[in-house]
């Protein structure tokens, strides 16, 4: 069994045990130096995976419903959240976008076989007619989408297993919300000194600290993958 197959039935296992009724099964899937970092700067693109890893992450979007990324992301990379690397399906593409910044010409608007779904905060009829579903949610205390409520939206709208890649700001937010069930991580061989993958996540101490537990790693190409369970303070491992 190779290193992809091995990822797809660890996946499966965990789907099937996961019973929630309110929100999706959320995989977190990204990929970062080997200092923690995603890219050099806020707001630029840095292609860290070998060729190898980006089939991984092609497979992995064939595994999932739906795929979210923070608007961060379709600002600097403008990508098209679809599966090319891989013989599968694509995911429903979502972007967290609480102030509906997406540029009107960024690729996700002009999917031929579906709309984009962009999830936000603030109420507006400008962007009606485009190649878009703009879903309006409840804000949070600073006016970002409720990350509950969008989950809770997107199982009603048949989401059952979602997989979140990035950016930085979208990844922070879930840990810090523990809703992440899963991570597959690739470590690319490279410090790069720049914008870390992870924020503060406002633990107080160790002990409330995510983990994954068990945490598997294999090399693959020149990246190391990682890949586990994650586990909260009041979980037993």
């Amino acid at each position: 069994m190779n290193l992809n197959q091995q990822i797809e039935q660890w996946l499966g296992d965990n789907r099937e045990r996961f019973h929630d009724p309110e929100r999706p099964f959320v995989t977190l899937s990204y990929a970062q130096s080997l200092d923690g970092s995603i890219t050099l700067r806020a707001g630029e693109s840095l292609g860290l995976s070998g060729e190898e890893s980006t089939r991984l992450t092609h497979h992995l979007r064939s595994l999932h419903d739906g795929i979210l990324v923070g608007i961060g992301t379709v600002l600097a990379d403008d990508p098209q959240l679809n599966v090319r690397q891989w013989t599968g399906p694509s995911p429903q593409p979502i972007v967290l976008d609480s102030h509906l910044r997406i540029p009107a010409d960024a690729r996700l608007c002009h999917i031929a076989d579906k709309h984009c779904w962009v999830l936000t905060s603030r109420h507006s009829n400008s962007r009606e007619q485009s190649d878009l579903d703009i879903i309006t949610l409840a804000g949070d205390a600073e006016g970002r989408v409720c990350l509950h409520e969008a989950l809770r939206e997107l199982k009603r709208r048949g989401i059952n297993s979602l997989m979140v890649e990035g950016g930085a700001n979208v990844i922070t937010a879930f840990l810090k919300e523990q809703l992440v069930d899963a991570l597959v991580l690739t470590i690319a061989p490279t410090v790069v000194g720049g914008y870390k993958a992870v924020g503060d996540l406002g633990f107080a101490n160790r002990a409330a600290l995510p983990r994954i537990a068990p945490m598997f790693t294999e090399k693959l190409g020149d990246d190391q993958i990682l890949w586990g369970t994650v586990r909260y303070s009041e979980e037993s491992s």
